[in-house]
């Protein structure tokens, strides 16, 4: 069996979807990294089966993790201090997505003025619906 030890301090970014890991890894850059990131993939998990877990050690406030809550709203995301999980949460899906996702009408001024932040708010939790805060454009996942 594999073993990984503990973090001191850091995140331990849990149930993702088994083979996802690198997406995140990507999205978050954690190749910029300095510190330490451990990435187990297919490791056993009774409710999903299968399972990929990502641990980062050191100081994570400048990793935008609540918004791998878009793609992945069921992960857990465990903050970890002085060796102990200080807090416990679900992302779900962001408020507000920012250069996340692209608005796709062509009439929207962020075609035009490509330089503007790509801006968008969920309108719907339910359905998974953003729109675009300049156009109004619906996003659905």
């Amino acid at each position: 069996m594999l073993n990984i030890s503990g973090l001191e301090n850091g995140v331990v970014i849990d149930h993702i979807p088994a083979g996802v890991s690198m997406e995140i890894y990507k999205y978050l850059k954690l190749k910029n990294v300095d510190d330490e990131v451990a990435i187990i993939k297919n490791a056993q998990s009774g409710k999903m089966g299968k399972k990929d877990i990502i641990k980062i050690s050191g100081d994570t406030s400048s990793l935008d993790i609540d918004a791998v809550g878009f793609f992945y709203p069921d992960i857990t995301v465990n903050v970890i201090k002085d060796g102990k999980i200080i807090e416990k949460k679900r992302p779900g899906l962001p408020k507000k997505l920012v250069n996340i996702i692209k608005c796709k009408n062509p009439r929207c001024i962020t075609s035009i003025e490509q330089e503007l932040p790509q801006i968008f708010e969920l309108t719907d939790a339910e359905h998974a619906v953003y729109r675009c805060q300049y156009c109004e454009e619906k996003y659905t996942k």
